[in-house]
């Protein structure tokens, strides 16, 4: 199918309505990160389907950036604008601009953008030996800041401090709240970039940015969906204060884009290929992933083969957002699409959908031949898995790649590209795309070198036959307990598992698979444990880090695929402290001051995990843990020394499960450990439904000791620490055991 007609059209309008409008029918172009106004020639080029009377007009903007970098940054070096993609990866894609110096510690450039475009960058700085990033104030490397173009304009930037400098300014810091236009709600998971730090809303459509050096910033709220138009403000900092910055977002409206691509003649067929974007529902994961990538393959929309090495895919988007793309047969970076001159295409969504026509050119340079990977797996692999590949190229494993399936026990892949830049190539396969785990048992665990293979340029065959899997032995898998009878319960007996209080977005596509397994188990319960990550201690600063938290869309989807089959659903909120949560404690600064911080922080998150809960119609909340001990009253520390937590520490919590109460209607339970409730549970718990207890004490010392004596310590302990909790609470007790499965192996949920 051809357009009718590819003019393309621009309007500029609002802030909260810019967009890029094509009439009648979509186009699309590829473009470099930075370009001047294209020619009606260099136009026609790039889209050899159109005539020349039907050239594509991009309107581009030039903007002008300037930055002040701290006092203690080394004189004379060079400063650059680094434009980013997250496509291929922030690591990867880097699109260097040297910046001129100016007054002071003022460098400054223009560049040029097309109008609509979102534009993600970061500085660097040059020095004798190599180029040092920009870092927050607290440490961690910037991300990438953003730019919204609008038209010509000035962005004013300040870093806060650089890879091999500390922070020596005042700060201050950035709050607000993110409010739907159209109905007045707040908005959840939006990202807000801020002065090169970046924070998810919570459900109430708050956020922070702490930290900022004082100066002006930009401020930009960003859809990870592109469900909202993107808005973007100045922002002016104080040091030692709060800028206030409420603001309201106007929704997207999805349309209809059919994307068409001809693939070259040599495309292997019945190949998987996918469209690798830039959006959340394109496999952009905005996270820090294995190899320095931000998506992947697996989260990837896939097209459907037409004749004549044509694909297509229809895809619902949202109007007015920047899309960056390009066809893969395996991720951003793997078996991508060579564009030549450019790393992505671009399309600004019209408002209307459409067509868009692409020819690619090759998937590979001519300079390397392809390898084959010929892959055979045991007999035992679970039907149904999904097997994958993870490369090596010599600075890291990337994230892995779907095989291709020929038979039950052979799959096969044929890498194309970019084996023009790497002279060997490491590898290794393993089971759902769930590398360091599920491994070929030779090539097994995070620091696993794997197999190595040089490149060159012919093509070249490789053998891996899979003889076992780590973590997998197919005799015990379908082993049951000897002499153990189960006996049925009723529907209101809790059943079902608890998942491990952690995340990565490679998790997301096997959520099916994993129902399927809890209800194959006679699991009537699901207990997910979302987190929020510590980044900051002092004050305690509990938020979203994307590749590390699961985002609102994750668990909500999930948790709709769950009540669709009829599971019930519980929710228990745990933080992610990068470390043992225990010396986290030990570790921080806990005065007065803190405590008021730590209180605050925990409400918000616990507030947003309820708020959570009602909305996708979930069965229980649990609130607590294990980790809350030293803010309970009389808390103590893993030492056993007391934490300071205030003396109205009850009164404080009793508030907590108040406002959850105004916020949701489900039961609420309180999770602890068994040693709590031996030690004196607190008071408050008369105000909540049930007790989840936390059980995993030992049941022997003896590695020969029976299955009777194991029982009878267990009734031993029911007997001195349970029936007492239930008599004194008259609550539902939900016992939640975790013991190893094997010697050596995780914890069996």
């Amino acid at each position: 199918m051809r357009p009718t007609h590819a003019r393309c059209i621009t309007l500029t309008q609002s802030v909260l309505s810019l967009v890029l409008l094509i009439s009648l029918a979509a186009c699309s172009t590829v473009l470099p990160d930075t370009a001047p106004t294209p020619t009606l020639e260099a136009a026609t080029e790039q889209s050899s389907e159109l005539e020349e009377d039907e050239a594509l007009t991009i309107e581009y903007a030039e903007i002008s950036f300037q930055v002040e970098v701290p006092e203690n940054t080394p004189p004379g070096q060079p400063v650059f604008i680094n434009i980013l993609e997250e496509v291929t990866g922030l690591a990867l894609s880097a699109q260097a601009n040297p910046m001129e110096p100016q007054d002071g510690r003022i460098f400054s450039t223009s560049l040029q953008f097309p109008l609509g475009s979102v534009v993600k960058y970061r500085y660097s700085r040059q020095t004798p030996d190599a180029p040092v990033e920009e870092h927050t104030s607290d440490g961690r490397q910037v991300r990438y800041r953003l730019f919204y173009v609008q038209g010509p304009g000035v962005v004013q930037d300040v870093v806060s401090r650089w890879t091999d400098t500390s922070f020596e300014s005042p700060s201050g810091r950035i709050m607000g709240t993110a409010i739907d236009a159209r109905t007045k709600q707040p908005i959840p998971n939006l990202l807000v970039a801020s002065g090169g730090s970046q924070a998810l809303t919570r459900s109430d459509g708050t956020f922070i940015i702490e930290g900022l050096p004082a100066g002006t910033h930009n401020l930009v709220g960003y859809a990870l969906d592109g469900g909202y138009r993107t808005f973007q403000q100045g922002a002016l900092v104080a040091a030692d204060s709060t800028t206030f910055a409420d603001f309201t977002l106007n929704p997207s409206k999805l349309v209809e884009v059919v994307f068409e691509m001809s693939a070259p003649e040599n495309t292997t067929p019945a190949v998987p290929v996918r469209l690798a974007g830039n959006l959340y529902q394109l496999g952009n994961t905005f996270a820090d992933l294995s190899g320095g990538f931000s998506s992947l393959a697996s989260r990837m929309p896939q097209l459907s083969p037409l004749p004549n090495n044509h694909y297509t895919i229809s895809l619902m988007l949202p109007a007015g957002a920047d899309i960056r793309y390009l066809y893969t047969m395996g991720d951003g970076f793997w078996n991508a699409e060579v564009l030549p001159g450019s790393s992505l295409r671009q399309l600004i969504v019209p408002d209307e959908g459409g067509v868009i026509s692409d020819t690619l050119a090759s998937w590979s340079t001519s300079e390397t031949g392809s390898l084959a990977f010929d892959v055979n797996v045991p007999d035992s692999t679970p039907p149904g898995d999904q097997i994958s590949i993870q490369l090596n190229p010599l600075y890291g494993w990337t994230e892995p790649l779907p095989l291709w399936k020929l038979s039950e026990n052979r799959w096969i892949y044929v890498l194309n590209s970019p084996l023009e830049i790497i002279d060997t190539l490491g590898y290794r396969v393993c089971r759902n795309a769930q590398c360091r785990a599920a491994d070929d048992a030779q090539t097994s665990g995070p620091f696993a070198e794997g197999n190595e293979i040089a490149t060159g340029p012919e093509y070249q065959e490789v053998r891996v036959d899979v003889a076992s899997w780590a973590w997998y032995d197919p005799a015990s898998a379908a082993a049951q307990p000897p002499g153990v009878e189960v006996a049925t319960r009723g529907p209101d007996y809790v059943a079902g598992v608890e998942w491990q209080a952690r995340y990565h977005p490679s998790w997301t596509p096997l959520k099916s698979s994993i129902l399927d397994g809890v209800q194959l188990a006679g699991g009537n319960w699901s207990v997910l444990a979302p987190t929020w990550s510590y980044t900051r201690s002092s004050p305690p600063i509990l938020e979203i880090v994307a590749g590390r938290d699961a985002f609102w869309f994750d668990l909500t989807d999930f948790i709709a695929e769950g009540r669709q089959r009829g599971q019930n659903i519980g929710i228990f909120p745990t933080p992610d402290f990068g470390g043992p949560y225990q010396q986290w404690w030990v570790d921080a600064k806990r005065d007065f001051p803190w405590w008021v911080v730590w209180f605050d922080q925990y409400s918000k998150f616990i507030l947003h995990h309820a708020d959570l809960a009602a909305r996708s119609d979930a069965q229980a909340l649990v609130i607590g843990g294990s980790w809350v001990e030293p803010a309970i009253p009389g808390g103590r520390l893993a030492d056993g020394s007391p934490s300071g937590v205030p003396a109205d520490s009850e009164s404080r919590w009793r508030e907590i499960i108040t406002q959850v109460r105004a916020r949701y209607d489900g039961q609420i339970w309180w999770a602890m450990p068994f040693s709590q409730a031996v030690l004196g549970a607190p008071s408050f718990l008369d105000s909540v439904d049930g007790i989840y207890l936390l059980f995993s004490e030992p049941l022997t010392s003896r590695p020969d000791a029976t299955q009777e004596e194991m029982e009878a310590e267990a009734a031993r302990l029911a007997d001195a620490a349970l029936l007492p909790l239930r008599l004194r609470f008259d609550k539902p007790l939900i016992l939640a055991p975790a013991y190893a499965s094997v010697d050596g192996a995780g914890i069996l949920l």
